[in-house]
């Protein structure tokens, strides 16, 4: 009986190849298959996009589909059922790579399918790799401080407008909003609100073709929406 193998959780980072771990490359080339996430709609996967050029020629990879919906009992249909196929795969005795975008444990699909593991098949030996985070990136693209002295940092979604900077803003001199690309009419009126709108700024498509660097957030709502945007925000000094 071949002896399970392992799962390895990697973060591929924001999007520029270089900014991948030492230790995720050399994950990469040694395990026997390699699972992404990609939505039902379509099979493309960003994470193995950026992580192409440290994937041997001959890796398996394979595309695992998760529903784009608020549909909990859906989404919860798809961790299990992909989650036991993972298992498949170590119960064959061979290793395999979770890729994720960013960081393993931040806003990731990989959480929930560890969760999961945890969970159905807790003998699973899972080893969990970071990664540079998009708003780690984002902040050295554009020279800015995320925190200082004794500051504090929000870190929180921005999916659905500018509910939660209203609630928390005052608990932290500095806030990162992810995913704000189909709310930002509404995440621009909550900044300006909290008096954070001066003191703003968000990227596009983060060290990838096509990045962009907006001063001035109010022009976030002039074009087509962008899935890869996030904002850094600030309080009003003086």
């Amino acid at each position: 009986m071949n002896k399970q193998g392992t799962l390895y959780g990697i973060g591929v980072g924001p999007g520029d190849p270089e900014l991948m771990t030492i230790k995720a490359v050399r994950i990469m080339s040694t395990v026997d298959v390699v699972f992404t996430a990609s939505s039902t709609k379509n099979s493309f996967s960003l994470a193995v996009d950026i992580a192409r050029p440290h994937l041997p020629d001959t890796v398996d990879a394979r595309t695992l589909s998760f529903p784009m919906t608020k549909d909990k009992d859906v989404m919860k249909a798809a961790w299990k059922e992909n989650a036991q196929v993972i298992v498949g795969v170590l119960n064959e005795g061979k290793d395999a790579a979770f890729l994720t975008l960013g960081d393993p444990m931040t806003y990731s699909t990989f959480g929930y399918i560890l969760q999961e593991l945890q969970e159905s098949n807790p003998e699973v030996a899972i080893v969990t790799i970071p990664g540079i985070t998009s708003y780690q990136a984002a902040a050295a693209r554009m020279n800015v401080p995320l925190v200082e002295a004794e500051e504090s940092l929000l870190l929180t979604s921005g999916a659905y407008g500018g509910a939660n900077i209203r609630k928390l803003s005052d608990c932290a001199e500095n806030v990162v909003l992810l995913k704000a690309y189909k709310n930002v009419k509404d995440i621009t009126k909550a900044l300006e609100e909290s008096d954070m709108l001066t003191n703003s700024r968000a990227i596009k498509k983060c060290g990838r073709e096509g990045e962009e660097i907006i001063t001035d957030i109010t022009r976030l709502g002039e074009g087509e929406p962008d899935y890869w945007t996030l904002i850094l925000a600030k309080q009003n000094r003086e």
